[in-house]
């Protein structure tokens, strides 16, 4: 049980009202009428009232006290953390020379268009952007089973060009290589092809079809942002958004960065090529280019005081609150002729008095220097050097920003600050994620027993949990389980926030960024117990797919219960969104037909269900694995996630 909140003065209206009562005889002796009726003592509780209203403001002291004490021992507010976005620039005509977006490009929203605001919102880019033309240099046709052919010379002298998929009988996995003498990473692509409709059988709107680059691990996706070829088959151009990885690779005893086209299995009720599309020629230009940017504004030198000489000394920067601090961001001191840089640390618990040390509070701002402490044996140390008398204080630069209002919307970021040679505009495609607010004294006053309660090491299951949910804002779940080799290694299992409506989650949602995993893997490197081994992953996601027969009354249209029903079902069976109480499928939970019929009795529409049967579903090939059953059995190391439902409504 929390021990209870002091009150430095616990009196009440009637103690006050008694107590001045109690001193009447004393200092007043000739007032004997002590009634309610007796306008002195009317005076009396309208000063106890009074009274008491200051008491109550004086008892919440010790909330600030409570701060106070929770900022002693080393547990802060956190300060908020930046949302960040690809942002694209688009050149303003193909060049033949490369094209430079330099770091700290500021994008901002156009006035009033981030949710109602009168103030605009600014991105800031992380890097430089460097647009090169392309160089196209190889082409391969790999198959399903690994078989690589060479078709450059066919691409460029020969008649009939080359065939996209050479298995004789076409099959899943069949691919088209290009390959590239520079990394593509970031670029905005453009592909001109000529070619014939000879790749009958499909839907020029939705072919089987999906681009991807290596980034060094595996094959990523490529987002086709315009496609007028109809799936390879006409003359036409493809507009390709490569991802910011794209790492060398060697296919067929040459390496080069390569991006394909790979034949999928078709969706159910999606056509599918009878014959290969062939390409009679190809080629390739850069339109623009993606890089990340973060709701940040970056502020140069900066001047924040003069030194006093003394122990403990504080300067705030003019803006805040301050993000984590890149390379080249630090306190400069600067006394008459001589300038030092300092080193920034956490705390000044490790500081001697010669070392050149501060610390940066991010949420305030306020830089500080060592303070002069006295310990029990009467000796006092200077933690930290103190600037000399008269030096001059600056920074030489910082970012500041943050926020849920960095959270912009998709197509909102399209100002540019200043403007940059041959860039026309710029955009981002999708809505910019991970700003949060910074932490109130409300939420530091629930978390602040709990650190101190279980400290700042990663020690049992929960400790790990915590520590990564705690990462980032992208991080949904996570789940520690022990590895096989009994060693004291555990496996930790990561759930990625996804922003999409649950009924269009696919399995390549869950995928964990770079990005992120280097922020966890950090995280837990920095806490974890010397000699602890962790290995980070996802979950295993156990594709489920429902196969149902509903009655609905009379006058209900088939086509809105089944919808209902498959969205339903969508949401349910699923990772984020799923499971009893709708905050994501449990871990060890089993699914069983009778609780999905219950899930379908009870959407609007539908009268009955006569059968519900649960099937197993290959989530990469689309296909369902054997018979249907009752329950599905789920083991600690799965998710279920929802995948080709099929409600029949009668």
């Amino acid at each position: 049980m929390p021990l209870p909140t002091p009150e430095l003065d616990d009196r009440k209206f009637q103690d006050i009202v008694d107590e001045a009562k109690r001193r009447i005889p004393h200092y007043c002796p000739e007032w004997t009428n002590h009634n309610v009726s007796d306008p002195g003592v009317a005076l009396i509780e309208l000063f106890a009232w009074m009274s008491e209203m200051v008491l109550y403001r004086i008892n919440q002291v010790p909330e600030r006290l409570y701060v106070h004490f929770l900022n002693m021992v080393g547990v802060e507010p956190f300060p908020p953390s930046v949302a960040r976005v690809d942002l694209t620039f688009w050149l303003s005509a193909v060049l033949d020379a490369p094209v430079v977006v330099p770091a700290n490009t500021q994008v901002m929203t156009a006035v009033g268009a981030s949710g109602g605001a009168n103030e605009a919102v600014v991105f800031t880019t992380s890097r430089d952007l460097v647009i090169a033309p392309p160089e196209l240099r190889m082409a391969r046709t790999v198959t399903h089973d690994n078989r690589v052919a060479d078709v450059w010379d066919d691409l460029r002298f020969g008649v009939a060009g080359a065939a996209c998929f050479a298995s004789e009988e076409l099959s899943p996995g069949d691919g088209f290589y290009l390959g590239f003498n520079r990394s593509l990473a970031g670029t905005v692509l453009r592909l001109t092809l000529t070619a014939e409709a000879e790749g009958i059988g499909v839907d020029p709107r939705d072919p089987p079809l999906i681009w991807e680059v290596w980034n060094g691990e595996g094959w990523i996706t490529a987002t086709v942002y315009d496609d007028s070829t109809g799936g390879l088959n006409r003359a036409g151009e493809i507009v390709l958004l490569v991802p910011v990885e794209h790492e060398l690779l060697t296919v067929g005893n040459s390496a080069a960065y390569w991006l394909r086209a790979r034949l999928l299995a078709p969706q159910p009720g999606q056509p599918t090529y009878q014959a290969s599309p062939r390409v009679r020629a190809v080629e390739v230009a850069t339109l623009g280019g993606t890089v990340g940017a973060e709701h940040a504004e970056t502020v140069g030198e900066e001047t924040i005081g003069r030194s006093e000489g003394g122990p403990a000394q504080a300067f705030p920067v003019s803006h805040t609150p301050v993000l984590p601090r890149r390379d080249g961001e630090f306190v400069r001191v600067t006394d008459r002729d001589d300038t030092t840089d300092w080193t920034e640390v956490g705390d000044f618990t490790r500081s001697g008095p010669l070392d050149r040390h501060y610390v940066w509070e991010s949420g305030t701002g306020v830089v500080r220097f060592g303070p002069r402490v006295r310990y029990p044996d009467g000796t006092v140390r200077q933690h930290g050097l103190e600037p000399a008398d008269g030096a001059q204080i600056s920074v030489t630069g910082y970012r500041h920003g943050g926020g849920a209002r960095g959270n912009v919307g998709p197509r909102t970021l399209t100002v540019l600050r200043t403007s940059v040679p041959y860039v026309r505009g710029t955009i981002n495609l999708a809505p910019a994620t991970g700003g949060v607010d910074a932490e109130t004294v409300t939420e530091a006053k629930v978390r602040g027993p709990l650190t101190l309660r279980t400290g700042q090491r990663a020690v049992t299951a929960g400790d790990f949990e915590r520590i990564t949910l705690e990462t980032s804002t992208e991080v949904a779940r996570a789940r520690c389980l022990p590895t096989d080799r009994g060693n004291g290694s555990v496996r930790l299992l990561v759930v990625p926030q996804v922003r999409s409506d649950a009924t269009r989650h696919q399995l390549d949602d869950f995928a964990i960024s770079a990005p992120l995993m280097r922020q966890i893997t950090d995280q837990l490197d920095a806490h974890r117990l010397v000699g602890s081994a962790i290995e980070v992953g996802t979950p295993y996601y156990q594709g489920v797919s429902v196969a149902a027969l509903v009655h609905t009354g009379p006058g209900r249209p088939a086509g809105l219960v089944r919808q209902r029903a498959i969205d339903a079902l969508t949401r349910y069976i699923n990772p984020l969104t799923g499971g009893p109480e709708g905050t994501g499928w449990p871990f060890d939970g089993d699914i069983n037909a009778a609780v999905v019929t219950q899930l379908l009795e009870s959407i609007d529409g539908v009268e009955r269900v006569e059968e519900a049967l649960l099937f197993e579903y290959d989530l990469r090939t689309g296909a369902r694995l054997g018979a249907g059953k009752d329950v599905i059995r789920l083991d600690g190391h799965s998710l279920f996630l929802s995948a080709g439902h099929q409600v029949v409504v009668r």
